[in-house]
């Protein structure tokens, strides 16, 4: 049965940080709640929150029902040493705890135990309820659908790549029978056809959904509301409406903000130039008036005086005018990104060629591939999960063990790379000694550097692998932008990047004069962005090959 969500002033601290501040809203059935706002301001946290994952200072998150069964998809697909697939997907689904408290509650009826029935009717009522009765032969019907080999349902976890992982977290999704999901990045690594069942998926559910997404297209076809994290108030604001209402609304309250803080400011200093000139003229009669005066009229002498005293109230009332003003602050400016990629030069004409190139990648076969490279080509590589996208950006990489076939990469080519693992800094040592083995950079420039990027003193000191997925996506633009790059080789860049990040880095290509290759389901990004040439792959093979 569907649940409603209540959240009543909800608060968050990392000490000393406050993350979230009395954070309320209410997400009901049919509810789709987009979960909006900019990397560290507190996203996932609340999701983690609501799971029950992350300790609250205050407020309240309330079920109705108090025994609704709620759904949590990490922003990372959880990859267990050991875990097969299908062990996966049973844990996913809240079975395999399901069918543990079934069994023991058995065990308890048949001993006879106090309380025996009640506790083995609600177990098997719950065992009913997460789908465990046809769990199997559900698994195997979408599993086929997603187009995924039956094969990999016994294979470790840890042996799937990105979009196979991916398109196993959508299973586990879609057999899924919670009353209430949150959902944090749940479009990463999927391929279209992925996203456009995720999409009819959560638009057809009864349930209530609170969905964290960097994905523009996802977000205006699926969210009924947002609610947007501040990054200064740390407080929520809810929007109704979708998305375009959503972004309409917030354009409308910006420039609204705005134009108050210029009227009062208008104000402020129209009233602080009287009052000084008030002042100022009152001095002056004053001085003016007590001097002797030619004439010897006292009476006109006194006169003088009292205009300048009067002048002197005057300027007095106008600053009391000024201070009963209703202070505006001025709207504060979020941090941007500000990505520019500098080319160490040109390439030769030739960026990178494949002839007959065959690699074997444990059962998956990539090839034969004959493919050129010229410089200057913007490059969209398209294809299903395992289509082979990643293992050919490797090829081109020289990072594969070629079987049949040439590889050349062509002189003078400096390559920039966000992957799809954000794998360049993985040190053990901090993120500001990675960062400068990896760049050169002295310390001072490369904490500048970092800086932009919203990496300050709080994550130049830490290991590079505590860092969040947006973190490391933002540390990965930050290599691009201090090493240069003549040909920027891009695997599912706008992974966990919020949005204005995103559309910075949109900015930034569009600028570049050098070759692209890029690897994206991004469909806003690839609708933005101009390519000259399309690639598609299936099974390995490349199947189309076109200027666009």
């Amino acid at each position: 049965m569907p649940a409603t969500l209540h959240v009543n002033g909800l608060t968050v601290r990392r000490e000393p940080q406050l993350v979230l501040d009395a954070v309320s809203f209410i997400a009901a059935p049919r509810h789709r709640i987009g979960l909006v706002g900019p990397n560290g301001v507190g996203k996932s946290t609340l999701l983690g929150a609501l799971a029950g994952l992350v300790e609250i200072e205050s407020g309240t998150v309330k079920l109705q029902p108090n025994d609704a069964l709620v759904g949590w998809l990490p922003q990372e697909t959880e990859r267990r040493p050991g875990e097969t697939v299908v062990a996966f997907l049973v844990r996913r689904c809240g079975v395999d705890v399901a069918d543990a408290e079934l069994q023991a509650a058995a065990a308890a009826l048949a001993s006879a135990s106090p309380g025996a029935e009640d506790r083995y009717s609600d177990a098997l009522e719950r065992w009913l309820l997460v789908g465990a009765a046809d769990f199997e032969a559900r698994t195997a019907e979408i599993w086929h659908g997603l187009g995924l080999a039956e094969r990999l349902l016994t294979a470790p976890m840890a042996s799937l790549s990105g979009g196979e992982a991916a398109r196993a977290g959508l299973c586990a999704l879609i057999l899924s029978r919670y009353d209430l999901y949150l959902l944090d990045e749940p479009t990463n690594d999927l391929d279209l056809d992925g996203l456009d069942r995720l999409e009819r998926w959560v638009s057809e559910l009864d349930a209530a959904v609170v969905v964290v997404s960097h994905d523009r297209t996802f977000l205006a076809n699926v969210v009924t509301d947002v609610v947007e994290l501040d990054e200064f108030s740390r407080r929520a604001n809810w929007f109704a409406g979708g998305w375009e209402s959503y972004l309409e609304e917030r354009s409308i309250l910006r420039r609204h903000d705005q134009e108050r803080f210029e009227e009062y400011d208008t104000k402020r200093r129209g009233l602080q130039s009287r009052a000084e000139r008030e002042r100022n003229w009152a001095t002056q009669g004053v001085a003016k008036a007590k001097r002797k005066p030619t004439d010897g009229d006292k009476s006109a002498r006194q006169f003088k005086i009292n205009q300048t005293e009067q002048l002197a109230g005057r300027a007095a009332r106008t600053q009391k005018a000024m201070e009963r003003l209703d202070v505006v602050t001025p709207p504060r400016e979020s941090w941007q990104l500000r990505l520019s990629v500098g080319s160490p030069g040109r390439s030769g004409d030739v960026v990178a060629r494949l002839s007959g190139v065959v690699v074997d990648h444990g059962a998956f076969v990539l090839g034969p591939i004959d493919l050129e490279i010229g410089f200057g080509e913007r490059i969209a590589v398209l294809g299903a999960n395992g289509s082979g996208k990643s293992t050919l950006i490797e090829t081109i990489l020289g990072r594969t063990n070629v079987r049949e076939g040439d590889r050349q990469l062509g002189p003078s080519v400096v390559i920039g790379e966000i992957g799809q693992a954000r794998r360049q800094l993985h040190g053990s040592e901090t993120f500001l000694r990675d960062f400068t083995d990896v760049t050169g950079l002295s310390i001072s420039e490369a904490r500048t550097l970092v800086a932009k990027f919203g990496l300050g003193a709080d994550h130049v000191l830490r290991p590079t692998q505590t860092f969040s997925p947006g973190e490391r996506t933002r540390a990965a633009l930050a290599l691009l932008m201090a090493n240069g790059a003549n040909c920027l080789v891009l695997d599912e860049p706008t992974n966990h990047l919020d949005l204005p990040a995103i559309e910075q880095l949109e900015a930034a290509l569009a600028e570049f004069n050098g070759t692209v290759i890029l690897v994206s389901h991004d469909r806003t990004l690839l609708a933005t962005v101009a390519m000259t040439r399309t690639i598609r792959l299936a099974d390995g093979r490349i199947v189309v090959d076109h200027a666009v």
